[in-house]
């Protein structure tokens, strides 16, 4: 059998890559919310409301810690992609105090079900962690512009327009 897609016609050069930092943000978010649900419905059947709430809290805490770095990588991506690592650990050192002052001053509010919020912390961070990896391991980018010849295309063959 022969394969149809070879008949189609040579590759386009490629082009400048799309920050990949809100499609991982959508896929950690996905999975994320699926773990809640199911934690959620647990924390209900097993212990009641209160552990509901600790369970969506819990998770809120991990999404908004993890989530800001991505949004943030995936609005400072467009403007400067080779400088987004030092955007990262920046709003990571943000973060961490930011989140400590906040927890430290509030302290644990008297409904949070310590276990049920641990359980959805660590659920969350280890899902949210894996599918940051898988995802972006799976994106395309582009990492070296390909050498042009004399006639403006590259030295592939497939000229620019």
């Amino acid at each position: 059998m022969k394969d149809k897609s070879a008949a189609r016609g040579p590759v386009g050069v490629s082009g400048p890559s799309a920050t990949p930092w809100l499609n991982i943000l959508k896929m950690c978010l996905l999975v994320s919310a699926g773990a809640v649900l199911i934690l959620a419905v647990l924390a209900l059947v097993f212990t009641g409301w209160p552990a509901v709430g600790s369970v969506a809290f819990g998770a809120v805490v991990v999404v908004a810690f993890f989530g800001l770095s991505l949004l943030v990588g995936h609005i400072y991506g467009k403007k400067n992609p080779s400088g987004a690592i030092g955007v990262f650990m920046i709003t990571y050192l943000v973060k961490v105090v930011g989140f400590a002052v906040i927890l430290f001053t509030l302290g644990a509010p008297s409904w949070l079900n310590g276990p049920w919020f641990a359980t959805a912390g660590v659920v969350v961070v280890l899902l949210w962690q894996a599918t940051e990896v898988v995802t972006f391991s799976r994106q395309r980018l582009q990492l070296y512009n390909d050498p042009a010849d004399a006639d403006g295309g590259n030295a592939s063959g497939a000229g620019q327009p």
